[in-house]
């Protein structure tokens, strides 16, 4: 079984932070920065435990910031261009896991200092990441810090400028969120078109996710941006492109669709049957679909479906489904089965009743049939 990634945070960890942290000068207190973050560590989930050494480093550091500043810079591991290891136990300095609570540190204490603060920050997203620690800034002055981030833009350091997109993201996963860029994106996305050609695939992934995390309020607008960027975009744009839009395609967006070349479907549904009309929980839904073309050229179908689920309240909701992406030839057909799996998940809770079946093609509905769920 893999290692938890808590265990990442664990003792041994905790004592070579100490070590690197005590070792060029006389104002930290290692043992009782190991007493506070090691504390009952073994019942604490990851968060809890960074957290945990997050408030143990305030206590030991020197209450003037400005030196405590220093004493994170001198204990930090020598900087990286490669893409980092997040082992992070060793004898050059701080690195990987071990990053996260100095940048919270960095976060919660630091905004009274602004310009050493971002210094910090540049240096500790060498050795890790600081997009958790840099959303405390972007709340309290969000111009200020997005304006130090346009002077990041063409950092030589692939992990400094990952930080632009990655820290600006809206919906950061485990971040807190932004929620003047939730309203308005306007400031973030301008650091995406100027990042969206990065040399680097870790930059542009991160490109990428910020837009799906926009497109969470912004569908039309990021279906806008995705059609405009398409135009004289090289391969690994359009790779960019369609992982920012993952999201609104399995939505069936029309727009987002059309930006990636699936226009109107010019398509007959010719037959669409559900199997098992009656389905027992824990049973799959099977059901056949046959379509022709009715085009005179080649055209690009993303063929998906929609289960509308029975909700507590009788009224029912739908969640969409991958099912096929294909190029329908002139006058081509297809013929499809699809089995889909209705068990026990975390992500839906099932009752009993009238469920539908909705077929979408290049996100538009094309026919909806009715079957009823039991639960034996």
């Amino acid at each position: 079984m893999p290692e938890a990634f808590k265990n990442f945070f664990s003792p041994e960890l905790i004592i070579s932070m100490a070590g690197h942290l005590s070792r060029h000068n006389d104002y930290f207190d290692p043992d009782a920065f190991i007493a506070a973050a090691s504390h009952k560590l073994e019942k604490l989930e990851l968060k809890q435990r960074s957290t945990q050494i997050t408030d143990a480093l305030a206590a030991a550091l020197p209450r003037d910031y400005t030196k405590a500043a220093e004493i994170l810079l001198s204990s930090l591991s020598p900087k990286s261009t490669n893409e980092l290891s997040y082992t992070s136990i060793n004898d050059r300095g701080i690195e990987g896991w071990g990053v996260m609570p100095l940048v919270d540190y960095v976060g919660l204490h630091g905004l009274a200092h602004f310009d050493l603060s971002m210094r910090l920050f540049k240096e500790m997203t060498m050795r890790s990441s600081s997009e958790f620690g840099i959303r405390y800034f972007l709340i309290a002055e969000p111009e200020r810090c997005i304006a130090t981030l346009q002077t990041w833009l063409k950092d030589p350091n692939v992990h400094v400028r990952r930080l632009i997109s990655e820290g600006t993201r809206p919906r950061l996963p485990w971040g807190i969120r932004l929620p003047a860029f939730v309203h308005n994106p306007a400031p973030v996305i301008a650091l995406l078109e100027a990042l969206k050609d990065d040399t680097c695939e870790y930059v542009r992934r991160s490109v990428a996710n910020n837009l799906n995390d926009i497109a969470k309020d912004h569908p039309d607008l990021v279906a806008k941006i995705a059609h405009d960027w398409m135009a004289g975009a090289n391969v690994d744009r359009k790779r960019l492109i369609r992982h920012a839009l993952r999201s609104l395609i399995k939505q069936g967006h029309p727009e987002a669709l059309k930006a990636l070349g699936y226009g109107p479907p010019q398509v007959s549904l010719d037959h669409l049957k559900i199997e098992t009309a009656k389905v027992e929980f824990g049973n799959p839904l099977t059901f056949h679909m046959s379509l022709s073309s009715t085009a005179d050229q080649d055209q690009k179908l993303v063929i998906d479906y929609a289960i509308h689920h029975q909700k507590a309240n009788g009224s029912t909701s739908p969640k969409m489904f991958k099912w096929k992406n294909i190029n329908l030839k002139p006058s081509g057909a297809l013929k499809a089965t699809r089995h889909h799996a209705i068990r026990k998940i975390t992500t839906c809770a099932y009752y009993p009743g009238p469920h539908h079946l909705e077929i979408f093609i290049n996100g538009i509905s094309y026919a909806t049939q009715t079957f009823e769920l039991t639960m034996g």
